[in-house]
């Protein structure tokens, strides 16, 4: 039996999804980069995605059914993409650096529902991801002294995860929300297995310079396996809310308040390594909320409304 969106899938549940999802992940990304010193990033893929299939076959009741297995396979390899891409660039930035230009992600969403004609994007959302934008701009300061090119890689991570955001709507609206998280953290497990054996085989010889990317599994201690079952137990908050978020209408209008990530980057970033944002951090933060309040007050358009079933082409997956 396919999985069938309910009724309550408004934009309402939308976006408090998303801000719960995007508060895990804030705190998942403070994990990682405080177990970057301990563990390789292969290492995490496996062991996390271990610990969380099996609480996410629970919550599938042992009942998997897929619409369409090259859909999802596709959305995983994006958000496997997405991962490698943000957490390359962890163990080198600071993580308020890292959530303001992963948070290019709203303009790609945005420009890729225009593209792929998801649904017409109204000027007050324009509007609200431009000053969101010109938030990141005040926190990442691309022209200032202290601007590293290093600070785009997370960019690329950004592509990913809007590519994938705006696939979840049009391509696997169908799939029920644990199924498409449990096919994510199979492809965790499968990225980080043959990562792990191409390291131990090839051994490069810069390793040691970059130990979280190129090096081999550590002795897990009791402080790190605890790290990990947290860990796991996030990303199946994190995998579940993601998708269930860009099930919901409107996608463009979820990446909105996905720019919480950064307010919650911050705050994680100042419990655990003790980064207090800067005046201009402030300003940004200031921004990004107001483009969320842009949305949420000015935009009046009906929000729970299916999306036009011509303009999805979702009939080739049913």
């Amino acid at each position: 039996m396919s999985y069938t969106p309910t009724a309550d899938r408004s934009i309402t549940s939308g976006i408090v999804t998303i801000l719960l999802t995007v508060f895990a992940m804030a705190l998942t990304d403070a994990f990682v980069k405080h177990a970057s010193s301990d563990m390789t990033l292969w290492q995490i893929f496996v062991c996390r995605s271990l610990v969380a299939l099996p609480l996410l076959l629970v919550l599938a009741k042992g009942r998997i059914r897929v619409n369409s297995w090259v859909w999802v396979c596709v959305r995983s390899t994006l958000l496997v993409a997405m991962y490698l891409a943000i957490y390359a660039a962890i163990p080198v930035l600071d993580l308020s650096v890292i959530a303001a230009t992963l948070y290019t992600s709203p303009l790609f969403i945005v420009l890729l529902s225009a593209v792929f004609r998801l649904e017409a994007i109204s000027k007050v959302h324009l509007v609200a991801v431009l000053v969101g934008f010109a938030g990141v701009l005040f926190v990442v300061q691309p022209a200032g002294a202290a601007f590293t090119p290093l600070s785009l890689i997370p960019v690329i991570a950004a592509f990913f995860y809007a590519t994938a955001a705006v696939l979840t709507r049009a391509k696997c609206a169908r799939e029920a929300p644990v199924t498409l998280a449990i096919a994510l953290n199979v492809a965790l497990i499968i990225c980080g297995t043959i990562a792990s054996i191409a390291v131990s085989i090839v051994q490069p010889a810069i390793a040691a310079s970059y130990p979280f990317l190129l090096g081999k599994w550590t002795e897990m201690t009791p402080g790190s396996a605890t790290t990990l079952v947290i860990m796991a137990v996030l990303i199946v908050a994190i995998t579940v809310g993601l998708a269930r978020a860009y099930q919901s209408p409107r996608p463009q209008v979820i990446a909105t308040f996905d720019y919480a990530y950064l307010i919650f980057a911050a705050f994680w970033g100042f419990v655990f390594f003790g980064e207090v944002p800067e005046a201009s951090t402030m300003g940004g933060i200031f921004l990004i909320m107001m483009a969320g309040g842009l949305v949420l007050f000015f935009d009046r358009r009906p929000t729970n409304r299916p999306l036009c079933k011509a303009r999805l082409s979702l009939k080739a997956d049913e």
